[in-house]
């Protein structure tokens, strides 16, 4: 089977459990996904990396929502190359249905350095947000950009915000083969430990200190957690991305002795939620005279959106809430 063709197990998020430990985790494939979200774009490699990184952690973490729940995950930062990233995951309306993901970044090409992708956001914080819809309040918990990569921020928010124990390792990179064109490819996995927390780590919690996943291991289970880390950290590059290994292989091969247990797994593609309808909502709380300000020199108003690319040219008489409650 060659990189260029579609393989059963790309763009899929799979559960699994590890009964001996009492752990549980996902692995999650990426290609498709990944190309429908930066072909919009043409982002320095740099910029690429870090977008693609932050669409593998919204795939494992996303896994985990209700469906009809939305997952945002968001990198703000300050006097940086990288402003921003946002991602977006939409879970299934229906059993059987795939998931969708969008993503985009925000740079400043003139301020781009040599060196690592984390290298090019600054201070600033990593988020995550999970709407479960109408009438229900959204949550929020944010945690300091630190650590070297997105996927340590991550671990930083499990630990400060949820008390959870988590690790990720993650691969993610440019794939080719001769007569085939390059594309991204990306492989991940997310372990966690779901005991509650110690109290220990119940103590720190409230003194503003940061928690990491050794202050909320109970002493009797600490050797598991170590166990199943050392375990993960084997893990080769090339395995994780799995053009040749599956997901089910990997479990095997790192955790057999763990009694790895495996679900059903989540079907993930790029998908955009913007439409003309969004637009013209957005664009309703506008009055004439503001709109008049945003009107093109043709006579139109105009709006892309930054996931997709999608362009929307609109009639400014059409907009506003002049538009929607003519005078009488």
């Amino acid at each position: 089977m060659t990189l260029g063709s579609k393989i059963a197990w790309d763009d899929t998020v799979l559960p699994f459990q590890l009964d001996a430990s009492d752990m549980r985790g996902r692995v999650a494939r990426l290609d498709g996904v990944l190309d429908g979200i930066l072909k919009q774009h043409d982002y320095p490699p740099q910029v690429e990396a870090l977008v693609a990184e932050m669409a593998l952690l919204t795939a494992l973490i996303g896994q985990t929502i209700k469906l009809r729940w939305k997952l945002s995950l968001q990198v703000q930062s300050k006097g940086a190359a990288v402003r921003m990233i946002a991602t977006d995951y939409y879970a299934p309306e229906k059993e059987g249905d795939p998931a969708r993901i969008r993503a985009y970044a925000s740079y400043d090409p003139s301020r781009l350095e040599p060196g690592l992708p984390f290298d090019q956001v600054g201070e600033g914080y990593f988020a995550i947000m999970i709407d479960q819809g109408h009438d229900m309040q959204p949550y929020q918990g944010i945690t300091p950009l630190a650590g070297g990569s997105l996927s340590a921020c991550a671990e930083a928010y499990f630990a400060q915000s949820e008390q959870l124990p988590t690790r990720f390792s993650l691969s993610f990179g440019k794939s080719s083969e001769p007569g085939v064109s390059e594309r991204w490819r990306a492989g991940g996995m997310m372990l966690q430990h779901m005991p509650k927390a110690s109290p220990f780590a119940a103590e720190l919690q409230g003194t503003g200190d940061i928690l990491n996943a050794a202050d909320l291991i109970p002493e009797e289970t600490a050797e598991n957690w170590n166990r199943v880390n050392m375990l993960l950290a084997t893990v080769e590059d090339l395995e994780l991305i799995g053009p040749t290994v599956s997901p089910t292989d990997l479990l095997v091969r790192l955790f057999h002795e763990e009694q790895p247990r495996v679900y059903d797994a989540q079907a993930v593609q790029f998908g955009c939620t913007c439409s003309e309808e969004r637009v013209r909502n957005s664009l309703s709380i506008y009055s004439a005279k503001d709109l008049e300000t945003m009107t093109t020199e043709d006579g139109r108003v105009t709006a892309d959106c930054q996931f997709c690319g999608a362009h929307y040219d609109l009639a400014p008489k059409t907009l506003g809430f002049e538009a929607e409650n003519p005078p009488s």
